[in-house]
């Protein structure tokens, strides 16, 4: 078993693709055959499998998600209790718990089994920047 934390410096809400880092964990453990669960250890962002060739994909994606859940001082929001944080925080939580935020990937000839154009992403939902650790373990 081996384990190692990836960090990510996000620039507020987005996609942000580490596809390549856990590539290169899986080269460092040597491990030929299993699986790795790459583990969020926050609740206001999310982990999702996405395609990494066309942009518009994110774009839509991003659009759709803060249409779905709009920012706490949007009206249809007025029943939001959860505001300390600010407008993006109680949002940010709502769209992490219907997201994943952990992931299960096989590992094949060394390799993430990934499809051709899947990419690993953090999807984050606050507006201002995080430091996110991903816990990624393989077995």
């Amino acid at each position: 078993m081996h384990q190692k934390i990836l960090t990510l410096h996000t620039r507020g809400q987005g996609l942000y693709e580490f596809t390549v880092d856990a590539a290169a964990f899986i080269g460092e453990t040597g491990i030929d055959i299993g699986l790795m669960t790459v583990f969020l250890r926050h609740t206001s962002c999310s982990l999702v499998i996405q395609e990494n060739a066309d942009p518009d994909v994110r774009r839509d994606l991003e659009a759709f998600l803060r249409r779905l859940v709009p920012p706490a001082d949007h009206p249809t929001m007025d029943y939001l209790v959860h505001r300390y944080e600010g407008r993006d925080d109680m949002p940010a939580h709502i769209k992490a718990a219907l997201l994943p935020t952990s992931l299960s990937i096989p590992v094949t000839n060394g390799r993430l089994a990934l499809g051709t154009w899947q990419g690993i992403y953090l999807f984050e939902h606050r507006d201002a920047p995080h430091r996110r650790e991903i816990m990624c373990h393989v077995n």
